[in-house]
């Protein structure tokens, strides 16, 4: 089963989400207190299994309504994806893929992953 991983940044608090082998498959803006980074969280594991999918990477896409996770190229030519929310704003991103398949496999581990997903706070040394 896939978990949040709450932490500290230096910047504020944010959240990882990892799949059951710990690996990140998706990362929250920095928040400025743990109310609303709880709330974000709970944004994903409301949205991420209604989502629809909009690939940005293909001429003439067509645009989905949110929820949804866009599918985009970065400035490396790598793969990445963005979950918004019902009210446009970005609750989740995804690190960059060299291929398509891959970030389409973590679309769907997020999809997967997010709704049952327990809470961790990560206590320690900030990053």
């Amino acid at each position: 089963m896939g978990k949040f991983v709450v932490r500290t940044v230096p910047s504020g608090i944010k959240f990882d989400l990892k799949a059951a082998n710990s690996q990140v498959i998706a990362t929250s803006e920095v928040y400025n207190s743990e109310a609303s980074c709880l709330k974000g969280l709970e944004s994903v594991r409301k949205n991420a299994p209604i989502a629809n999918v909009e690939d940005q990477t293909v001429e003439d896409f067509k645009t989905a309504v949110n929820p949804k996770f866009e599918i985009y190229t970065d400035k490396k030519g790598e793969f990445r994806f963005r979950l918004k929310a019902r009210n446009g704003e970005i609750i989740a991103t995804s690190e960059g893929y060299v291929a398509k398949a891959g970030c389409l496999n973590g679309i769907e581990s997020v999809r997967k992953n997010a709704p049952d997903a327990e809470i961790v706070k990560e206590t320690g040394a900030a990053e």
